[in-house]
């Protein structure tokens, strides 16, 4: 299953959680309904007792889905999670950001904010987010201390599997909606608590009654949480385990992850602190110990033997037996197996030219291969360590991702300064004209957009009105000749839409239903700027929109006509075009490698337009147009 089949999965399996929920609700209802038939046999009351269940479960989903609206950072929190600095010195930690940038390289989607349960002992981890713009993957300090980076591996896969196919926005929605049918048994909960402590009224023998039964009602609505959790994360969880080991090539690193949880006394198990019934099934392992219809992961043997089918129950109890004298250490694992340091490769100037085709393409959205990650590996050598970390640094990103944008010309380089001194302080300014001197020397032109998506998580940590006055100054520096140019505009658009989303994950978390006929006069829009923009001659460009055209509206004739806007034409045909249906997404995709690989070959500019219309389009590309 590729990546658009499991978006359109996850939208399935977003209407059947409708359908789930409206069962959960209607057994509720009756359930009150007989109660309240039974102290008072009436329509009124049964009229009265359905309305006011009905409000409490959906205000009560209301509420809890309006608490999440933050993202995935919310959730961390709730649990008790802290931010890892981007500038960590913990060999841990360090090691933990590396996997995660490295995986993000590879998959080509930003790296998410990064948050440690420290007083966590038990192997565990989850991602949480409604989209790649606002993810946040969280380990636990166990999973820091017993896995080795091969084990940590495939856990961040398998939670980037999440990220990808539209789990993690499918997980948070399970929060909000269960929330509202565990109202009712909440409620009696409060009452029972307040009644040991609210003296001997009158009313407290009936308000007893009342509580007691709410809570024996809840139960019903604490059952079908559990079932609809179960029912929806199992088969979620075993393609994440599928897609890790796809991402990651190997098979080794998950299982030993499991086998660890297995064998070790802490296990996956989370302590209290934070709801950890509430995000269940968001978990890497199960981390309260149901098992049976409520069980929201399989059970470990079976996902061990999915990996390694030959793995015995005997060799488990021997692995325990064993670090029940002598517990697993990570980092010491690490050492003795060689992983400390992850390899070097360079990254060829060959690279600048790739053949590619549609299906090629379109089956490594969101997929990343053997080579990805290889190439992954030589993208961040590539990178120079002083570029890596001023794209860690909370004061030195904003001059960084500036830096990019910053001319070669003096006079345009000078109106630049000006825009940026005017705006941020000329400390700022002469900062970024510095690093501009540096990436003109240091940087492969293909590693600007990874760099930058480094260095995204960095600045989606600053205020709201900094973020605000900084894309106001992106804004005026792209501008400042009268033109935009295709890399200007697709670097400032990645940026526009990171710290959109950043800010207001909740909004812009969506499913699509367009299909490609609703859509034809935006898409000939971005065909006719891709045609535009990647060939030197007309005859040319048409060739290449022609090609794209045919994939996607084979039966439709839109006559080329390039934009006079040029490139900022775009800006009309994002939002229909990202309400695309999933499976659309894909002929889009494969319609839109048709037109830039018409002429046999992909160039820089090429290469960055593509990654950035599947960025802003949520569908994550790998570096496979910057191999060699």
């Amino acid at each position: 299953m590729n990546f658009f089949e499991q978006q359109a999965a996850a939208r399935r399996t977003s209407s059947r959680l409708v359908f789930l929920f409206a069962l959960a609700v209607i057994g509720i209802v009756l359930a009150v309904d007989l109660a309240a038939w039974i102290v008072a046999p009436s329509p009124k009351s049964l009229a009265f007792a359905t309305l006011g269940t009905l409000g409490v479960i959906g205000l009560g989903s209301l509420y809890r889905i309006a608490s999440l609206a933050g993202g995935g950072e919310t959730v961390a929190q709730e649990m008790g999670g802290s931010l890892v600095p981007a500038e960590t010195t913990d060999p841990a930690l360090r090691r933990l950001r590396n996997v995660v940038e490295e995986i993000s390289i590879a998959s080509g989607v930003p790296v998410p904010k990064l948050y440690v349960l420290e007083d966590e002992l038990a192997i565990n981890a989850f991602a949480a987010g409604f989209s790649t713009s606002d993810a946040v993957v969280a380990v636990t300090r166990g999973a820091l201390d017993r896995l080795n980076r091969d084990e940590l591996q495939g856990v961040i896969a398998h939670e980037f599997s999440h990220v990808l196919n539209g789990d993690m926005r499918l997980n948070i929605r399970l929060i909000g909606i269960l929330f509202g049918i565990l109202m009712i048994g909440l409620i009696g909960r409060k009452i029972l608590e307040g009644s040991r402590f609210g003296g001997r009224s009158k009313n407290a023998g009936a308000l007893l009654v009342a509580a007691l039964g709410a809570m024996a009602i809840g139960y019903i609505g604490l059952f079908f949480g559990r079932m609809i959790k179960a029912g929806i994360s199992r088969n979620r969880e075993r393609l994440a385990d599928a897609s890790a080991v796809q991402f990651t090539r190997q098979t080794s690193g998950l299982a030993g992850a499991l086998k660890k949880i297995a064998g070790l006394e802490d296990g996956s198990r989370l302590g209290q602190r934070g709801n950890t019934e509430e995000v269940s099934h968001m978990l890497f392992g199960d981390g309260i110990g149901f098992s049976g219809l409520f069980a929201t992961h399989p059970p470990l043997l079976e996902r061990i033997r999915a990996l390694e089918p030959g793995f015995r129950s005997e060799q488990l109890q021997r692995l325990k037996a064993d670090w029940r004298h002598s517990p697993p250490d990570g980092l010491r694992e690490d050492l003795a197996l060689g992983l400390a340091e992850s390899g070097s490769r360079r990254l060829s100037d060959a690279g600048r030219h790739v053949v590619i085709t549609p299906a090629m393409v379109a089956s490594q959205v969101a997929h990343p291969a053997d080579d990805d990650y290889r190439q992954a590996d030589a993208i961040a050598e590539a990178m120079p360590e002083a570029l890596r970390d001023l794209a860690r640094g909370r004061e030195t990103v904003m001059p960084l991702l500036l830096s990019l944008l910053l001319a070669q010309d003096e006079v345009l380089l000078d109106r630049q300064r000006l825009e940026i001194a005017s705006r941020l302080g000329g400390d700022v300014a002469e900062h970024a004209l510095r690093i501009h001197q540096q990436l003109t020397a240091d940087l492969h032109p293909m590693l600007r957009l990874p760099l930058a998506a480094l260095a995204f998580p960095v600045l989606r940590l600053r205020p709201r009105p900094q973020l605000d006055t900084f894309l106001d100054v992106v804004h005026a520096v792209v501008h400042a000749d009268g033109e935009v140019s295709l890399f200007e505009y697709c670097l400032g658009k990645l940026l526009a839409v990171q710290v959109r989303e950043s800010l207001d994950p909740s909004r812009y978390a969506r499913f699509g239903r367009r299909k490609p006929g609703s859509v034809r006069t935006e898409f000939a829009t971005l065909l006719a700027v891709i045609a535009q923009f990647g060939n030197d001659d007309e005859a040319t460009a048409r060739r290449a929109y022609l090609a794209g055209l045919q994939r996607v509206l084979p039966r439709d004739h839109v006559a080329y006509a390039p934009p006079a806007e040029g490139v900022q034409a775009l800006e009309q045909v994002w939002d229909a075009l990202d309400a695309l249906d999933p499976l659309a997404k894909q002929v889009m995709v494969e319609a839109i490698t048709d037109a830039i690989s018409s002429d046999g070959r992909v160039s820089v500019a090429e290469a960055e337009l593509l990654r950035t219309i599947c960025g802003v389009l949520h569908c994550p590309l790998p570096p496979m147009l910057e191999r060699s």
